[in-house]
């Protein structure tokens, strides 16, 4: 262990920029990553909301048999919005806001590398959330499915361009997701503060660079099948044809060959913040350190090889059954690591049950039960049974939601504070877990009964001889449990921010640099670039007998924060001394000009053609003014 310490020669001065824009102007233009989080929170949460009113019709219209509040077509539209909006419109910006906001301050940098690329992963990501969702405005809402097998896209199946709008938003989406990752993916290997090596990083860190090398590698696969879609439904080809000698089962893998990634993309990032969450409130290290950064590295190489257990009922053969079942059972040994060691990190600590643990530990719980019924679904014979029932719905549901949404809810409470200054009111905030955890078990608990019984699933209505009809109304009310337990949170976010308690610069007593920054943290994050010596750093500075006799001599100095340095003031105004001065980028509005320029090709995919080429002028046109605006300042 060791500590953070600030370099002999500061490196920090006033921060020389222009006067920056205020009101709205200053949100469109932004280029500063704790806005643009921000900004990438705020829009996946309403979302959220979107998509879980989404699940309660389809609950409500579940509720007992023979219902008819809605019918086939619009039954199979909200499984198909519902499952592709929390995919890639909620649990990825969500995690990508933490990405944004955290990450710079964990490792002592004060901006991403490309701070107008990040910016332009938000607008970009803006573009295909609204041109995904433009049909439920023209009554051409996507009906085939989150998945889109072939044929279902077909126009002889799909003659409506629902489909069309689901595969340019996807499209577009992608384009966001590579930005982001790109970015990340130099941020963290560049800029992390001197002493920082990749084994004193923060496990949110590790997990942040892993996903962003998983998003790299996996979204271009996806590219590739949507482009072929597009071809086929736009200009005859026959990718997936099979009358014309296409192949449906190209699309499953292709499909698949992204969407296993990408469910350790949507995973990864809760298990990261867990990982910061249960050491901080428990008292103790993380336990496993390094078997916890190796375990997330084999989770993310084995996470490529395992996609064809989705395709067992397809007829592959013994061979890759085989493998991809071996495989399979494979990916859940690093996975039993990190979970054996949150519990041997817990064991023996001082446990302080408040939201954020509550959140982290139901992570625990939740995602046990999701991954155990996940090694079930590699034994082909019972993957066979299960296979298209709401056995499938359940485990999809407790990693991604109990684990997924459970971690995100345990990061919100565990950095609001640092957005905000602000704290989340305790009660509600323990009242918010227990509701969401009770309705959730509620709700997805059953559908474990009603896939072994036999269910199928993305039915919208069946018969009372079957028996169902029970589990259909637990499963229901514990729907209604979890939107009661949003609103809650809705509550006591809009309580905190009106009247919430201060929270100060570290109201957890917490082990990485973001908490050695003021709350909210200023502009430039650090005034001076902090050294680091070990994990735990911060803890060590705090509580110097904490690892003490691993210190180097001299440790034990207190960083300097954002609060040592003036906020205003230019370069030659007297102010600076003998001081370099901090230089970061002055908001621009080319990132969202090239947002909107995509924005206009896709609309033109959509609508008009000759809008295409407008669009891709004014692409082009903003990245080649962004490209000559300076560098720094």
């Amino acid at each position: 262990m060791a500590t953070v310490t600030a370099p002999s020669v500061p490196r920090h001065g006033i921060l020389a920029r222009p006067v920056a824009p205020t009101g709205v102007w200053s949100w469109l233009t932004t280029v500063d990553a704790k806005r643009i989080g921000i900004l990438y929170g705020s829009t996946a949460f309403v979302f959220f909301l979107v998509g879980g009113i989404e699940a309660l019709l389809m609950r409500t219209q579940l509720i007992q048999p023979s219902s008819t509040l809605v019918g086939p077509g619009a039954f199979n539209a909200l499984f198909t919005m519902h499952g592709t909006t929390m995919i890639f419109l909620v649990v990825m910006p969500l995690s990508a806001a933490f990405f944004n906001y955290i990450v710079p301050l964990q490792i002592g940098a004060r901006d991403v590398a490309f701070p107008r690329l990040n910016a332009f992963s938000y607008w970009v990501f803006l573009a295909g959330a609204i041109l995904m969702h433009l049909g439920f405005f023209l009554g051409t809402v996507p009906d085939m499915g989150w998945f889109a097998y072939a044929n279902l896209t077909s126009p002889a199946f799909s003659p409506s361009r629902g489909v069309d709008f689901w595969v340019v938003g996807l499209q577009v989406l992608g384009v966001a997701s590579m930005a982001a990752g790109l970015n990340f993916l130099v941020t963290i290997i560049q800029l992390r503060a001197p002493g920082m090596s990749l084994m004193r990083m923060p496990l949110f860190t590790w997990v942040t660079l892993v996903t962003s090398i998983l998003i790299v590698l996996a979204f271009p696969v996806i590219t590739v099948a949507l482009i072929e879609l597009m071809f086929d439904r736009l200009f005859g080809t026959n990718f997936f044809n099979a009358p014309a000698s296409g192949n449906p089962i190209l699309w499953q893998h292709l499909f698949w060959v992204f969407a296993h990634p990408e469910v350790y993309i949507l995973i990864l990032p809760a298990m990261g913040i867990v990982s910061e969450i249960v050491p901080v409130f428990s008292r103790k290290p993380l336990f496993g350190y390094p078997f916890m950064v190796y375990a997330v590295v084999s989770i993310a190489f084995l996470s490529f090889t395992v996609w064809a257990h989705h395709m067992f009922t397809t007829g592959l053969g013994p061979i890759a059954t085989s493998f991809f079942t071996a495989s399979t059972m494979l990916i859940a040994v690093p996975t039993g690591v990190k979970i054996f060691n949150w519990i041997s990190t817990v064991h023996g600590g001082s446990l302080s049950l408040k939201p954020p643990a509550l959140f982290a530990l139901g992570f625990v719980a939740m995602f046990t039960i999701g991954g155990l019924s996940g090694v079930m679904h590699a034994a082909p014979p019972v993957d066979t049974q299960q296979q298209d029932t709401y056995f499938i719905v359940a485990h999809l549901h407790y990693v991604l939601f109990g684990g997924s949404i459970f971690g995100l809810f345990g990061g919100i409470y565990y950095w609001l504070p640092k957005v905000t200054g602000r704290l989340l009111h305790e009660g509600l905030g323990k009242l918010h877990f227990w509701l969401m955890f009770i309705g959730f078990n509620l709700t997805f608990g059953p559908q474990h009964f009603l896939g072994v019984d036999g269910m199928p699933r993305r039915v919208f209505t069946y018969s009372p001889e079957m028996g169902w009809g029970f589990w259909n109304l637990v499963s229901t009310i514990g729907a209604y449990v979890l939107g009661v337990a949003t609103l809650v949170f809705i509550i006591n976010a809009i309580k905190t921010l009106r009247s919430g308690d201060r929270a100060g610069d570290d109201p957890r007593d917490g082990r990485t640099l973001e908490w050695s920054t003021s709350s909210p943290p200023a502009h430039y994050n650090f005034a001076t670039i902090p050294t680091v010596h070990s994990r735990d750093a911060f803890w060590v500075q705090k509580h110097p007998d904490f690892g003490a006799h691993d210190l180097p001599a001299g440790a034990g100095a207190t960083a300097l924060s954002a609060a040592d340095i003036p906020t205003h003031g230019n370069p030659g105004d007297g102010h600076e001394h003998d001081h370099g001065a901090i230089h970061l980028p002055d908001p621009s509005y080319w990132p969202l000009a090239a947002g909107l320029g995509i924005f206009v090709a896709g609309s033109g995919i959509l609508f008009f053609l000759p809008l295409l080429p407008v669009g891709l002028f004014v692409l082009v046109v903003s990245v080649y003014g962004w490209s000559l605006e300076p560098v720094n300042g």
